[in-house]
């Protein structure tokens, strides 16, 4: 039900904000891309066998805001080449292209948890965690994350179960 609803948040919220967005993601000035190698070649255009474009990146002769790590790739500091900046547009949007990391951000969704990006100009916690109440009828506490401040969880809490008269007086007794 959570998963539905901040899914329908981004589709209806936040998708239609990045056209007129005053800093967007695609930019990458705050946030980091991540990527697999097929997505990397086709995006950045490496036309390299991956050996060679890993030693290049190694020996600090590669694309300076590309980095590795394990078998990811993340880019960082330059706007995606995907990214139209006078249109706004992304020319992978509705491919199999676009990175999944691109289809999460700003609401990414662990179990039942919700969390925010706040990087985001368009996210509003407050009206997503009562967009989530109302389609999950569980109240949602938020939960900053102390070590990174922009995110901000949104965890499940079941309702109080209201005592009646008759507990409260047995209870004080």
């Amino acid at each position: 039900m959570l998963a539905g609803a901040a899914a329908d948040w981004q589709a209806r919220i936040i998708v239609p904000h990045c056209a007129g967005c005053l800093e967007p993601c695609c930019r990458l000035r705050t946030v980091v891309l991540e990527l697999d190698w097929r997505r990397l070649c086709a995006l950045y255009r490496i036309d390299e066998p991956r050996r060679a474009f890993d030693a290049r990146l190694a020996a600090g002769t590669g694309p300076e805001h590309i980095r590795r790590q394990g078998d990811r790739y993340f880019a960082h500091g330059q706007p995606c080449p995907a990214f139209d900046q006078a249109t706004h547009r992304c020319a992978v949007y509705g491919t199999a292209l676009k990175p999944p990391s691109c289809t999460d951000f700003p609401i990414y969704l662990d179990g039942d948890v919700i969390t925010a990006d706040r990087r985001c100009e368009a996210v509003d916690v407050d009206a997503l965690r009562r967009h989530l109440e109302r389609a999950g009828g569980t109240p949602m506490a938020p939960e900053p994350d102390a070590d990174f401040p922009e995110l901000v969880s949104l965890v499940p809490r079941a309702p109080r179960r209201r005592r009646h008269k008759r507990e409260r007086a047995r209870s004080s007794s």
